[in-house]
């Protein structure tokens, strides 16, 4: 075999050999580290001035983290669909082994919110019942996905 042959097997093996070390470092970087939360949403404003819109009475305006990483967590809700998973595109992005990267989705229905389960392997629970279709979600209730917790709040 050749000098130039050699040579060239001998660089196109640490070439492999550094994108695998490369790519094990991003795996234990994105493990340690773990995905960025999205921004908070803005207030919401009224049309006519620049004041924060007031909620009405009976309907949950905001959804609260009460119990896991992320408790403490508050989201404003809208007329969008919240989705809660591992998945960095999920409204609420929960570190958690016992959630799945699409786990659940709460989404307004006539003035009342709906939590469903989305295939998860865990489960998603309203109080202690596990939920099997889309289930009204009453305010104040735990909502349990994995190790964390949410309520709808006023």
């Amino acid at each position: 075999m050749s000098e130039l042959t050699l040579t060239i097997i001998r660089l196109g093996f640490i070439a492999v050999l550094w994108s695998f070390v490369l790519t094990a470092v991003s795996v234990i970087r994105s493990d340690l580290f773990g995905a960025r939360l999205p921004a908070r949403p803005a207030p919401r404003v009224s049309k006519v001035g620049k004041r924060p819109t007031k909620p009405s009475r009976g309907i949950p305006h905001k959804l609260v983290v009460t119990q896991g990483a992320l408790a403490g967590t508050v989201v404003t809700l809208s007329n969008q669909p919240i989705t809660i998973g591992r998945a960095p595109d999920s409204t609420i992005v929960v570190d958690d082994d016992y959630a799945s990267s699409r786990h659940a989705r709460l989404y307004p229905n006539s003035g009342s919110w709906l939590i469903e389960d989305l295939g998860s392997t865990n489960g998603t629970y309203l109080g202690r019942g596990k939920i099997d279709g889309p289930t009204p979600a009453p305010i104040g209730a735990p909502i349990r996905v994995g190790k964390t917790v949410f309520e709808l709040r006023k």
